[in-house]
């Protein structure tokens, strides 16, 4: 063929892939927004829990972000029709028996790209994500807030049925979690002796739920003992307006006193629960003071990066079956790659440094080791092909010969 034939059969041949793109995107656009969904969840599950959601800042931009989600759905979803087209184009410069490997490169090479597609999507962007939009001490703190409210809400239900024991146990194990050492370690000394305004306004709340309980717990009974702690709640509200925190401290503190005149037998028990609503409301102002800043993601920025990383590991984890492809044409040899072997470890390391949003070592080498272990496969790959040919060429050699 001419130079111009082979110009002509490279137009068709990407013309062919471009409208099984727009097909296959077409089709993908019915699915885009669950398929939306399923793409974000790495993001969102790094998010905190409270704030799980998306943001777009104009009318059109969430019917752009679908749109392009069908898009490159098809793009994907194209790879078998790329590659056999790509094959198809180069298929003539081959011998007839390599000709006949186009379904095991079709094949694998579709393999190949969902392997790297799935590889980024459970193994990446998840420890990306959470190196991104989490700090490690914020995380550790909000972890432990997360725990500690968990028994308290159990300790709570242990009240109103009437088992204080069980939960003065719960709220001792909650006040240990809190200030055990390690990441997350929440020092409550501090806010115990002086508080500030906002955990006052905390203890105010805790002791509310406190009372809540406790009063269920004793029936009609409890509400003549409960008048006083009441009055006290209300006497600390009162120094809050006033600006007194001190002495508004000190009203809640008289006040969770009071509670054990509704059960004298198990005033220390009471003392442990208020003892680890104090702690709680220490760990919340010390979560709002290191998480002073707040994501917010927008749907077009956050696919984006999702789908160029997606992109490049598919692409990336076809690299062995594109250096075979080239060996095969007779483009590239297994002792040139060999040669060059260090130039490809620079350039892997590189290009892993680019793609990758993070600057942390772990996703780095998250991108840079599939990198370089493709390229070694695709190294022997090339090995291979040449000694096969090597072989069959001496064979018939022989065969001529004799």
């Amino acid at each position: 063929m001419s130079l111009m034939g082979h110009l002509q059969e490279l137009r068709t041949r990407l013309l062919r892939c471009v409208i099984a793109v727009l097909l296959l995107g077409v089709v993908s656009l019915v699915y885009s927004k669950r398929i939306f969904a399923v793409l974000m969840r790495p993001v969102l599950n790094a998010l905190p829990a409270s704030s799980r959601s998306l943001i777009y800042t104009s009318g059109i931009e969430e019917i752009n972000v679908l749109m392009k989600v069908g898009l490159y759905c098809g793009l994907f979803l194209t790879t078998p029709v790329i590659l056999s087209q790509l094959w198809g184009f180069v298929a003539p410069g081959l011998y007839p028996k390599e000709r006949k490997l186009a379904s095991p490169f079709v094949l694998f090479g579709s393999l190949a790209f969902m392997v790297g597609a799935l590889f980024c999507y459970f193994g990446v962007l998840p420890t990306a994500f959470q190196y991104l939009l989490n700090d490690e001490r914020t995380l550790a703190v909000s972890q432990r807030l997360e725990s500690a409210g968990l028994r308290e809400r159990e300790a709570l239900r242990f009240v109103r049925n009437g088992d204080l024991a069980r939960a003065g146990e719960l709220a001792r194990k909650g006040v240990d979690d809190l200030a055990a050492r390690g990441d997350g370690q929440i020092d409550l000394d501090p806010g115990f002796s002086s508080a500030s305004n906002t955990e006052v306004m905390e203890r105010l709340a805790g002791l509310g739920r406190l009372v809540d309980a406790v009063q269920e717990a004793g029936g009609t009974d409890a509400r003549p003992v409960l008048r006083p702690v009441l009055e006290k709640r209300v006497a600390a509200v009162d120094a809050l307006a006033s600006g007194d925190v001190s002495k508004a401290n000190d009203f809640l503190d008289e006040a969770a006193r009071g509670l054990s005149a509704t059960f004298p037998a198990q005033a220390v028990q009471l003392a442990d629960l208020w003892n680890f609503e104090k702690g709680l409301s220490v760990g919340k102002v010390a979560y709002d003071a290191s998480a002073w800043t707040r994501p917010m993601l927008t749907m077009r920025e956050q696919l984006s990066l999702v789908l160029m990383l997606e992109l490049a590991f598919g692409v990336i984890f076809e690299l062995p079956l594109v250096m075979a492809l080239l060996s095969l044409v007779g483009l590239v040899k297994a002792s040139w790659l060999l040669k060059y072997q260090r130039h490809a470890i620079v350039v892997c390391l590189i290009v892993a440094a680019v793609i990758t949003p993070t600057g942390d070592a772990v996703n780095l080498a998250l991108m840079t080791v599939p990198m370089l272990m493709c390229y070694e496969l695709g190294v022997l790959a090339s090995w291979f092909i040449e000694r096969k040919r090597a072989r069959e060429a001496a064979s018939a050699a022989v065969t001529t010969t004799t």
